[in-house]
């Protein structure tokens, strides 16, 4: 059976050396983009699949719902992923779904709206996200869940965050 090594939400899904180190960590050995558009469209798919396998890790780019297919009869197999997404609500369906999460990334995710708060230097929230991140810690598993743009970066914890949605 495989397993999620680490999920990350980051709009920028792979990139630099950011996902070079991140896919060095212990027992990792794959990358999955989960991703409806990107899946969809052949040319995106091959662009992020050969940024992926530069980082020596074999990437396997799949849509939302392939990637519940993927667990409910393979268990993704023997793969230790990082499974990466652009928005929190792909990483909660699959979580809610039912694909194990213990540690939860937020990477980079970009304004788009007057809603939208800037948590980090590096990510702007909704309420309803914060909302998400926290059902997903406290009812579904995912143990930690913290803020961090790139590895050197230092970390902001879930709970820090809520502080600012007054949650």
């Amino acid at each position: 059976m495989g397993k999620v090594n680490l999920a990350r939400v980051d709009e920028r899904l792979i990139h630099g050396q950011v996902m070079i180190t991140l896919s060095q960590r212990n027992g990792v050995n794959s990358i999955f983009v989960v991703d409806d558009v990107v899946a969809k469209d052949p040319f995106m798919k091959d662009l992020y699949k050969s940024a992926g396998n530069r980082t020596g890790q074999k990437t396997i780019v799949i849509s939302e719902e392939k990637a519940k297919f993927y667990w409910d009869e393979y268990k993704f197999k023997d793969y230790s992923c990082i499974l990466i997404a652009k928005t929190v609500g792909t990483i909660a369906n699959l979580v809610k779904h039912g694909v194990p999460v213990e540690e939860l990334n937020i990477g980079g995710i970009a304004n788009k709206n007057d809603e939208d708060l800037l948590v980090t230097k590096s990510v702007y929230l909704n309420k309803a996200d914060a909302e998400t991140l926290k059902d997903l810690r406290n009812n579904y598993g995912v143990k930690d869940i913290y803020f961090q743009a790139t590895p050197s970066a230092s970390k902001t914890s879930l709970d820090d965050v809520l502080k600012k949605f007054e949650l």
